[in-house]
């Protein structure tokens, strides 16, 4: 371009004007010759590298090299001549540092890739053995767990539901025995011979005596603990109505059925019965009976089962949502921390190449730099030093007349 504008100048002034031209005449050979560098076809993969570790280098070249050329023309108008040769000088060194600091962070940019993605990929992979594990071992640590639980102290859950299903047990037993008599019964006050609901209703009646038998024998244990001798005595009143009551109308029952030789006699008969119950009672209390029957009266008063449980409940955990809360806001940090990382690693290459470049530019038309090569941290960029004081120039001294 600028042989073609000293052509078109008269003869006479060609050789003036080449001299003239010659500190940059060969800077636009240069310029086309490195762009024409990148357009050049090469594979994808070399084209990317040479885009990547080259490109701004270049620039960066091209630009200090018009830098240069250009403050040629500006020599015999300066006065500290010196200083200003020297920043030139300086400014390519800083150029050179800021080109080798360049590809040294581009290494850094793709070491840092290669470590996170093996770190995901290994995140991964312990997350799908952890996975597996856990669905193969669930059952094994759920029956742990199960195990352990019970063996801690606290509620008896388990008398509490074999003392239910002992309750239905004996309810249905009872029921079998009673069943032709109130069936009977029933047909002959009712007139009618249908007893769909007879047996329902009866079991259920019968299931409401039984664990209120439990319940006596409860009531009867609190009275001797407390020692009240007059509480005691109304309690053992009750339980020997209790007795009676179950004794006459539903062992005896079982008695006849499973005995039948006794009841011939009506003493023996309720003999026997009377030591059915003792019998009955006395093993089951004293296998479950004592543990199921407290945790069941509080339940059907609406009580706190145990102190224990009630111990355990005030020291409960906490939430889950606030755990999963925590451990998103952890990540949410994490995230944002390793993105302003990988931010300054990407942006502090290009920044310096960058920081270099606008340094020979005010070299050129200040005569002073702009930053002090190299950076250490983006947050360096803007408070290395006040790009309007470093801008704004000195006034010279007026000569005085």
């Amino acid at each position: 371009m600028i042989d073609r504008i000293i052509g078109k100048l008269p003869e006479a002034w060609r050789g003036p004007a080449e001299l003239v031209a010659a500190p940059i005449a060969w800077v636009p050979v240069l310029q086309q010759t490195l762009v024409s560098f990148f357009f050049d076809a090469q594979p994808g993969w070399m084209a990317a590298l040479k885009y990547v570790f080259l490109l701004f280098p270049v620039l960066l070249g091209v630009v200090a090299v018009w830098s240069t050329g250009l403050s040629v023309y500006t020599l015999p108008f300066r006065s500290s001549r010196t200083r200003f040769v020297s920043l030139v000088l300086l400014a390519w060194w800083d150029a050179a540092l800021a080109v080798w600091l360049y590809w040294v962070g581009m290494v850094r940019v793709a070491g840092v890739v290669l470590g996170w993605a093996l770190g995901i990929s290994r995140l991964a992979v312990r997350l799908v053995m952890g996975f597996l594990r856990d669905v193969v071992g669930t059952p094994a640590a759920m029956s742990g767990m199960l195990v352990r639980g019970y063996f801690k102290p606290g509620v008896p859950w388990l008398a509490f539901v074999i003392l239910l299903l002992w309750c239905a047990l004996e309810a249905a037993v009872f029921t079998y025995t009673l069943e032709p008599r109130i069936t009977t019964l029933v047909n002959d006050l009712s007139g009618s011979d249908d007893s769909r609901f007879t047996i329902p209703i009866l079991y259920v009646m019968v299931l409401a005596l039984v664990i209120a038998s439990f319940a006596c024998v409860q009531a009867l244990m609190n009275a001797v603990r407390t020692k009240n001798p007059r509480y005691i005595t109304q309690i053992i009143g009750i339980e020997l109505f209790a007795i009676f009551f179950e004794v006459m109308f539903l062992y005896r029952g079982v008695v006849e059925v499973t005995m039948p030789w006794m009841a011939k006699g009506n003493g023996a008969l309720v003999a026997t019965a009377v030591v059915g119950w003792l019998g009955v009672r006395g093993l089951t209390w004293f296998l479950f009976g004592q543990y199921g029957t407290p945790p069941m009266l509080a339940i059907i008063a609406r009580r706190p089962l145990t102190d224990i449980e009630s111990h355990s409940s005030s020291m409960r955990s906490e939430p889950f949502w606030r755990l999963a809360m925590d451990d998103f806001r952890r990540d949410l940090d994490w995230l944002h921390i390793k993105s302003d990382e990988m931010l300054e690693l990407l942006a502090l290459p290009v920044v310096h190449l960058l920081g270099a470049a606008l340094n020979f530019a005010m070299i050129l038309t200040a005569s002073r730099p702009v930053f002090n090569l190299p950076f250490r941290s983006l947050k360096e960029v803007t408070e290395s030093r006040d790009m309007e004081t470093t801008m704004h120039l000195e006034p010279r001294k007026q000569v005085s007349l």
